[in-house]
């Protein structure tokens, strides 16, 4: 009955709880794939078409990360995007040998409507799975139905900046790869994106968590521009139309 009640307020809000069982589902899954990301990524990388990304929610560059290994190996202009300081401290420490990487200690933000984040806290964490580390969000029913207990979450105040103004404070050109992990924020960053920059790389990003009806948007979005779309796990791959060769499978 209580769930009942939560589920309804909850989606009076313009969100949804997802089935646990779908998402584990969805990653069991996507490790048997034919299709994966990793084999887009590797093609797109043997064929030199990135030389450059902005990956936005890097994290630690370490767990759950699949950009890593590329970074390492390629050695592409790369902004790595971490708001929370902890993991930031640990981003550059994955990366200190690590040449051409740029670092930025911020939340990217729509109209500044983020301030702060909602994680788990510090002293908690070895109380959960390591796959929460990473679902740290501006959304603080995003840990809750991740299974994170109220009492052990806490907000922590974020310095932010726009896809807009990030893109001029490091002049900005040319852009291979966007590539965007926010836990329910992205598609609202890949709109703006679309908005206020012309550029037009190749652009992935988590869907699973987003609300419908900016995803929505989004997707038509991505259509105007001419975007090719198909979804690999819990992302979304977006070539240019341009560029539909480069769709590699094998």
């Amino acid at each position: 009955m209580h769930y009942k009640f939560f589920k309804k307020i909850i989606e009076a809000f313009g969100y949804k709880i997802i089935d646990k069982n779908l998402i584990k589902n969805e990653r069991l899954l996507s490790q048997y794939s034919f299709l994966t990301l990793e084999k887009i990524l590797e093609n797109l990388f043997v064929n030199k078409e990135i030389q450059s990304i902005i990956q936005i929610g890097a994290n630690d560059g370490e767990r759950f990360d699949i950009i890593n290994k590329f970074v390492k190996k390629y050695s592409p202009f790369t902004i790595l995007i971490e708001p929370i300081k902890s993991n930031y401290e640990s981003l550059k420490e994955n990366y200190a040998d690590q040449k051409n990487i740029l670092y930025e200690n911020l939340a990217i933000s729509v109209d500044n409507e983020i301030s702060e984040l909602y994680k788990v806290k510090d002293e908690k964490i070895n109380l959960y799975d390591e796959h929460i580390v990473g679902i740290t969000s501006f959304n603080k029913n995003h840990l809750i139905n991740h299974g994170v207990k109220k009492k052990h979450i806490v907000r922590e105040k974020v310095n932010t900046i726009s896809i807009k103004d990030l893109i001029l404070k490091h002049s900005i050109n040319d852009l291979d790869l966007l590539f965007i992990d926010t836990e329910g924020y992205d598609a609202k960053i890949v709109k703006d994106f679309l908005i206020n920059s012309k550029l037009r790389p190749f652009i992935i990003f988590e869907y699973i968590h987003s609300n419908h009806y900016f995803f929505s948007e989004t997707i038509n979005m991505l259509i105007e521009n001419e975007y090719i779309l198909f979804k690999i796990s819990e992302n979304v791959v977006c070539f240019p139309k341009s560029k539909k060769e480069k769709i590699k499978f094998t």
